[in-house]
């Protein structure tokens, strides 16, 4: 591929799925900065392989799967003693949202994961089990196991983490 038509390429995907692959890595480090670096480790490592997409939709799922595995090699890493945890400056549509958002991360990351990729993504639970790779049943039953957690959390309960 020739460099300008490369760049252009790789342009058109960083402005289509920078948000999601940003929301996606909040959701599971629970940190601003910390996100900022996943979303540029991503988009290296898709500038660095090049791969090749069978559709828009195999493309999405490979950055979801980066981000993930980003975020997973992140949060097992050393950095994480001198973090501070995400606050209130993100600003919201409504009070609601604002609600939901925290009472989702004080979730366990699996639970976060999945209902970020059900909820925000859209994805169906076939789809996250293979964007994941875990079995349907498992994605069903921690999705279930989530919805009840963030029922308790939003009700005035516990939290996970």
């Amino acid at each position: 591929m020739e460099f300008k038509t490369r760049n252009k390429y790789l342009e058109e995907i960083v402005n289509e799925y920078a948000d999601m692959v940003y929301r996606l890595a909040l959701t599971r480090t629970k940190h601003i900065q910390n996100s900022e670096d996943i979303v540029q480790e991503v988009f290296y490592r898709l500038a660095k392989k090049m791969p090749k997409f069978e559709s828009e939709e195999h493309k999405k799922a490979w950055l979801i799967r980066v981000t993930i595995n980003c975020s997973n090699t992140f949060l097992a890493s050393k950095h994480l003693k001198n973090n501070v945890e995400l606050n209130d400056e993100i600003k919201f549509e409504t009070p609601e949202r604002s609600e939901i958002y925290f009472a989702v991360l004080k979730l366990a990351k699996k639970y976060r994961t999945l209902i970020h990729l059900y909820y925000y993504e859209g994805y169906k639970i076939n789809e996250i089990s293979k964007i994941c790779n875990i079995k349907e049943n498992t994605v069903k039953s921690q999705l279930i196991r989530a919805r009840e957690k963030l029922k308790s959390i939003i009700e005035g309960g516990m939290e996970d983490e």
